[in-house]
């Protein structure tokens, strides 16, 4: 499996940004090097510098060790030995303190991780395994040309010839001339920034031997500097200790790498009558020009020079000063991604505990992934950029290690991180005079194709969808400048073709989550508006400013209305000036209405919930899959109005601010206002489990506390029966159920995979809790311990407890008997089919005599003989408020059944619920007793359950000769039918 490129040129067809695919031969080179955190954006000390890309980690032992495959800077062979004096003095210097402090520092910087990666734990450090994204050797006619019109099929079969490993970019090219300049370049997120820095950090460590001095350059810091300065001055400025070692740069026996990162930002000019000349370290001159003339080999002629860029900026640098092209194409195999999060999610102390106890589960989670890889294209095709593996090992492990209450992590908070550390600080075009940040610009253009997909319930778009979103609207040579460095740079990471047979030419968000974060910051921007809401807060805006300045009210009006309706537009202006105010202001109730909407949506009711989706679109569906006749399943946006949430948190709109999109704090407050009323009254409609949890879901990535409180203490019954709870969704209904203190009056989590950690974290919400379902769940004896500990609690309210079908044995009957003593709030308790046997039983009955609350016992299905139900029953005559106690589908005999029943006419108050008899007359209970074995037959063995339904039968056969009452006899002959029913659609399969 290969990945595909993009180099766009101006004016190519969207059909055409497709590109040809990169491939071949299988590359599964690993360096294991210190290197950055994955995915993770850093910067050196001259400012923000690299890019996410995919340097992958594996703790190390404290002695490092180093290996590299196809890979690592090595010594050349050819490289000419120093001998004489002077370079004996120059190797000097290269090993002299000076140099060693400034690897000190370059290293000590590099190890900083930025807080997405701490979330991973301790074993993310610079001692780490690194996969190298694939290399291709290319050439300036290549970037130039327009890229081949392929299907998408045709590109994952084409080869990648002319791979290049890093140790070879400053080899001899086929002429047989040194390389001195290398241009590397890729679009965002292939991993070109990360790659530097791991040059950087090897050779800190003495793993880059070729070069004596390596120095590093942030482009966008020199950007920032308009001073004349000297190239001396620049190096010492950021590098204090290498003071000494300056003087000797423009040695011919000094081996130096100079590295431009990100030289998009800067605006060079290689004419002479733009910059120039200048050849003496000590002239100052402007930042740009120094670069310039390092270029031209002009300044510092020995030095090797290796420079990043986006693909758009590449031809700024004429290709007489480059001695080779290099494009980095990410993980343009599907083995380097497997190695990625083989090595990424195998690690002890990836779930933040450093202990080795979910290695089972990592190893599953890395064998689903895999095959998913395998069987599914699209992610494949995605994963080639080593940005959104790092976006698949997070959402991974916010998903399945999260465990902390509240998370620390929401989910609209991973997507705003991982835009963040790809696009934050940067520009579309720096040579454009309204520096656009690239990120607002990927809202407008981007968010309104991803907005127009969700409201239209589709996730493949056309060429004609493309040029509608992005094309529309362009009038100025300006405009379609940009236009063309976001074909050739960014549209890649946000589309891609896809790869269903029959769609092969349309396109589809990268990652499926993405379309719906894009979309829900289209509108939260307030992007979505009318035309009369866009005049209205552009004119607002202006008059506030510059009272009625006629000039710029007609500038900025002109651009969206005809200008035959200015007259009427400036005479509304003078007689309602507080119109357009107030009109400005409706796109606010405008993002709250489609939030609510959208939140309640009917027609996605019994979808699994959006946790769950997102886990599968990653892990894939486990089972066959789809034919490719078949019609596809209705498209779920659920995560839009989510992440429209989430998006106005204060944290992500702190983020957005880095990423040149600002929501104020007014706009957020005044949304949340105009949304309350609508989201409260819709929440106290019934919803199902899996439309309950996304709500719960949205009020968590909400994070406001106040908000929260609001919604919460409407909702007085919760049922998550049947969603997979897992640590992360406890967690989160934890959290937002802690908003408040307010009691729950039902709480149903029925056959939701709980285990003694879901009960330990959710132990604040069941103290709530009157009536409290747990029924058909993993608890056994340690999760009694902790429900004994919720009974006996001061604080607990919990009248109604369901224990059935859980393995709580004899052990856990001890727990729950202590419980039963001590407790003074518990009414109903069921233990149905919970495997406490005789022994169970009796301690229960030990310990009843001290409980005064308790109203019905249901221990039925536990393997109970006569002795066992003789002595509890015996009790709970005795009991002052038991009234049932359940015993039906035990191993009692008929004797133990007369006896029962003769307790039981000593005293009236006890109902003793046995057999589907009542001496010569139906139990009253009968229907209660078969609905049991309806609901829980799936869950029990068919087996016994036939064994005993005949011994019903032939019991009531038994009473129904002992009765001459026509009335009871027919009566008796319909529970018959009933139970004759019941036991053929449980032997024919149907039931």
């Amino acid at each position: 499996m290969q990945c595909p490129r993009c180099l766009p040129q101006a004016g190519t067809s969207w059909s055409r940004i497709q590109g040809s695919k990169l491939g071949g031969r299988e590359i599964t080179r690993m360096l294991l090097s210190p290197s950055s955190a994955p995915g993770a954006r850093s910067s050196f000390i001259l400012g923000r510098m690299l890019h996410p890309a995919g340097s992958l980690c594996f703790e190390m032992s404290p002695l490092r060790s180093f290996a590299r495959y196809q890979g690592g800077f090595q010594e050349s062979a050819s490289q000419p030995s120093s001998t004489g004096p002077r370079q004996m003095a120059l190797r000097n210097v290269a090993s002299s303190d000076a140099i060693q402090k400034h690897r000190k520092s370059l290293s000590d910087w590099f190890s900083h991780q930025p807080n997405e990666e701490r979330q991973f734990g301790p074993s993310f450090s610079l001692d780490t395994i690194h996969v190298d994204p694939v290399i291709r050797e290319s050439s300036l006619e290549e970037i130039l040309k327009p890229s081949p019109d392929l299907t998408i099929l045709n590109q994952l079969q084409s080869p990648c010839s002319r791979t290049i490993g890093l140790q070879n970019l400053f080899d001899a090219d086929a002429c047989g001339q040194q390389v001195k300049n290398v241009v590397l370049y890729g679009t965002v997120g292939t991993g070109k920034s990360t790659l530097i820095k791991k040059m950087v950090v090897d050779w800190c460590h003495g793993r880059l031997p070729r070069f004596e001095l390596v120095i590093p350059f942030s482009c966008e810091d020199l950007s920032q500097g308009n001073v004349p300065v000297s190239l001396r001055r620049l190096i010492t400025k950021k590098y204090l200790h290498l003071k000494e070692v300056v003087p000797l740069l423009g040695s011919a026996h000094l081996n130096v790498l100079v590295i431009l990162n990100g030289m998009e930002r800067l605006n060079l000019d290689f004419r002479l009558s733009g910059t120039e000349l200048c050849c003496d370290p000590n002239e100052a001159v402007p930042p740009s020009a120094i670069v310039v003339n390092l270029l031209r080999k002009y300044l510092l002629p020995e030095a090797s020079i290796i420079v990043t860029t986006r693909p758009s900026a590449v031809r700024r640098i004429p290709s007489k000063y480059v001695g080779r092209y290099a494009e980095i194409c990410g993980f343009s195999n599907t083995n380097l991604q497997k190695q990625y999060f083989q090595m990424r999610l195998s690690q002890p102390g990836c779930d933040g505990s450093g202990s080795s106890s979910n290695s089972d589960e990592r190893d599953n989670l890395v064998e689903m992934l895999s095959r998913n890889l395998e069987r599914h294209n699209q992610i494949a095709a995605a994963c080639f950029l080593p940005s959104y593996c790092w976006l698949v090992c997070t959402t991974l492990h916010f998903l399945y290690f999260t465990k902390s209450v509240p998370p620390r992590q929401t989910l609209t908070g991973i997507y705003t991180s991982f835009l963040r550390l790809n696009f934050s600080g940067e520009i579309l075009d720096s040579t454009d005079p309204t520096n656009v940040s690239m990120m607002k610009y990927v809202a407008k253009t981007v968010g309104k194709l991803a907005h127009e997909g969700v409201v239209s319930r589709r996730t493949c778009f056309s060429d004609e969808d493309l040029q509608k979103c992005f094309e529309v609207e362009m009038k100025t040579e300006g405009e379609l400048n940009l236009l063309n460095v976001f074909r050739t740079d960014v549209f890649r990471f946000f589309l891609t073709p896809c790869v269903q047979p029959g769609k092969e030419h349309t396109f589809v968000f990268t990652i499926p989550a993405m379309q719906e974060y894009l979309a829900a910051l289209y509108v939260v921007l307030g992007e979505k508006k009318t035309l009369a809401q866009r005049v209205g807060k552009e004119v607002s805006e202006v008059i506030g400013k510059v009272s009625e300045d006629v000039t710029l009210v007609l500038g900025i009006v002109s651009k969206v209305l005809p200008l035959r309706i200015l007259p009427l537009l400036f005479g509304l202006l003078k007689m309602f000036p507080r119109f357009f105010n107030q009109l400005s202001g409706k796109d606010r109730d405008t993002i709250a209405h489609t939030m609510a909407v959208e939140m309640f949506k009917e027609e996605d009711y019994f979808n699994d919930d959006v946790l769950d989706q997102i886990n599968s679109s990653i892990l894939g569906v486990e089972g066959p899959l789809h034919h490719p006749d078949e019609a596809p399943e209705d498209e779920v946006f659920e995560l839009f109005p989510i992440f429209m949430g989430g998006l106005l948190s204060r944290r992500n709109r702190a983020l957005l601010e880095q990423l040149g999109c600002s929501i104020k704090n007014l706009a957020a407050f005044e949304i949340a206002n105009a949304m309350k009323k609508t989201m409260i009254r819709n929440s106290r409609k019934w919803l199902p489990p899996s439309e309950l949890m996304d709500y719960l879901v949205f009020l968590h990535e909400f994070q406001n506390e106040r908000f929260t409180a609001e919604a919460i203490r409407s909702l007085r019954a919760i049922n998550l029966s049947s969603i997979k709870m897992t640590p992360l969704k406890c967690s989160i209904l934890a959290s937002v159920m802690g908003t408040t203190s307010h009691e729950v009056e039902e709480l149903n989590l029925s056959s939701c995979h709980l285990d003694v950690n879901s009960l330990r974290t959710l132990f604040p919400v069941l103290l709530r809790c009157q009536k409290l379902h747990l029924q058909l769940n993993s608890l056994g004896p340690e999760a009694c311990r902790e429900i004994r500990d919720l009974l006996l609690h001061d604080k607990c309210v919990v009248s109604t407890l369901r224990l059935s079908d859980n393995p709580v044995t004899e052990q856990g009957a001890k727990y729950l008997a202590e419980a039963i003593a001590g407790n003074r709030s518990l009414t109903h308790l069921s233990l149905l089919h919970t495997s406490l046997g005789n022994q169970g039983v009796e301690v229960i009955t030990q310990h009843l005599a001290q409980n005064q609350h308790l109203k019905e016992l249901d221990v039925g299905y536990n393997s109970v003989t006569d002795e066992a139900a003789l002595g509890l029953v015996e009790v709970a005559k005795r009991h002052a408020t038991l009234k049932e106690v359940h015993l039906y589908f035990n191993d009692i005999s008929e004797e133990g059944k007369r006896a029962l029943h003769a307790l039981r006419r000593d005293r009236d108050g006890v109902q003793v619920l046995v057999f589907l008899t009542v001496g010569t007359d139906v139990s009253d209970y009968w229907a209660f007793i078969l609905s049991v074995v309806k609901k829980n037959l799936p869950n029990w063995d068919r087996e016994r359950v036939q064994q005993h339904l005949r011994l019903l039968l032939q019991d009531l056969e038994c009473s129904r000769r002992q009765t001459g009452n026509p009335w009871k006899k027919a009566k008796f002959l319909r529970v018959e039918n009933e139970v004759k029913k019941m036991l053929v659609k449980i032997q024919q399969g149907t039931l």
